[in-house]
């Protein structure tokens, strides 16, 4: 049952305890897949289950999130050589001219969580840079954020740049003011008003 416990530990926002409970199954040579798999993005799936149903809050989505990234760190040299282990890649920044993080940083960890691997360019990052990391990590995915109406035309500038560049990758948006018909209107494949569902929307994305 100890990998029920890491998944009862993320449950529970228990950073350390989750930690201490992969090393503990590393140690005793349960395969990587299965600590990964059925401990970490079984619990944030099942995270965001609760938080679309109302009973889980984006604070407490956070804290479950920062827990699961503990374990996935603990994992990470043992998923680096194997590349399989990733269901896809995904780049994630807040566009040019908008310096907020806090949603975005939600989308990328449990993104990571569902099992992608995540490229965070951070904050206010222009399209030119967005257009460089995917081709540089043969991304499947770009996932905008804005917090800002102002900002929200870079979005569409950023989506005409990787149109133009030709990489054949797909981008999705959101963030505070970001509407399903604005994404629509600036050519966007995917969107998504909250981080549980990005993660579904990328996931159909990629899948």
């Amino acid at each position: 049952m100890a990998i029920q416990d890491i998944f009862n530990a993320v449950m529970a926002f228990q950073i350390d305890q989750v930690k201490t409970l992969t090393q503990a199954e590393l140690d005793a040579g349960t395969d990587v897949s299965i600590i990964l798999n059925e401990g970490l993005i079984s619990a944030m799936d099942r995270v965001g289950e609760r938080f679309s149903a109302g009973d889980l809050f984006v604070p407490e989505m956070l804290r479950a999130a920062k827990a699961m990234k503990g374990g996935l760190e603990m994992l990470k040299p043992h998923l680096a050589g194997d590349v399989s282990q990733y269901k896809g890649v995904v780049v994630i920044g807040t566009v040019k001219g908008d310096l907020h993080d806090i949603g975005k940083n939600l989308v990328a960890m449990m993104v990571e969580g569902a099992g992608f691997e995540v490229v965070d360019l951070g904050i206010d990052v222009d399209s030119a840079r967005f257009v460089e990391a995917a081709k540089e990590k043969s991304a499947d995915v770009i996932a905008l954020s804005a917090l800002l109406t102002t900002t929200m035309p870079a979005m569409e500038a950023t989506i005409k740049a990787v149109k133009e560049a030709g990489l054949g990758v797909k981008t999705i948006i959101g963030g505070a003011p970001v509407t399903r018909s604005f994404a629509d209107e600036i050519g966007a494949e995917g969107y998504s008003p909250d981080a549980p569902g990005a993660v579904l929307v990328i996931k159909e994305m990629v899948g």
